[in-house]
């Protein structure tokens, strides 16, 4: 079986397949915050006393605390198990739920979207880029917009279909597998707000 999870947004969410990559149970929930309380919970609600023996996990980009739950429950398990352990992308698991080319907009912090085009195959067709509105509108060409800051995006390009969305990890095998077979590691692609001091 494979076990797949993401935290990355406002969404915890979590699904199981079994050996023919068939989803035999899923868990979608819209929290908004709580993921550290949440997710282990949600984990043994769907596992029932089962172990995978693999892995996938959302490493971002997305919210920094909510990537950082979910790859450290990652880790403990992969650990615990002694299986395979893996990232996938957060915004290409948006992409997933659809079967057309789309543009995926998520909210960051200071009021910036994390954006990354995808084809019909989920492929990516631009680079992942974090920008405010209006400079994102200006890099994206796909009629659909999906994620939490589709609106966002549409707005201020006056054009196209804004699909509002959560990862759901129950697509996580839709993703091509170049996209779910990642470094199990944190995708911010900006800098943390929490910096070291530098030494005087």
């Amino acid at each position: 079986m494979i076990l797949a999870f993401d935290t990355s947004s406002a969404a915890c969410t979590a699904a199981l397949f079994d050996g023919s990559g068939t989803c035999i149970g899923r868990r979608d929930e819209l929290i908004g915050r709580g993921h550290s309380e949440r997710l282990i919970p949600m984990l043994a609600e769907l596992l029932e006393g089962r172990t995978a023996q693999e892995i996938l996990v959302g490493v971002g980009p997305g919210s920094f605390t909510g990537i950082r739950v979910a790859i450290a429950a990652a880790h403990g398990l992969a650990i615990g198990w002694g299986v395979e352990l893996s990232g996938m992308s957060s915004l290409a698991l948006l992409a997933a739920a659809n079967d057309e080319a789309a543009a995926v907009a998520v909210t960051g912090g200071h009021g910036e979207l994390f954006v990354q085009e995808f084809d019909a195959s989920h492929e990516p067709s631009s680079e992942l880029r974090n920008l405010v509105p209006m400079r994102a509108a200006a890099k994206t060409k796909a009629p659909l917009v999906i994620g939490s800051g589709a609106k966002q995006l549409v707005d201020a390009r006056s054009w196209g279909e804004a699909r509002q969305a959560w990862p759901s990890a129950a697509n996580a095998l839709n993703l091509p597998p170049s996209l779910r077979t990642l470094a199990p590691k944190p995708v911010y692609a900006r800098a943390p707000d929490a910096r070291a001091m530098e030494a005087a």
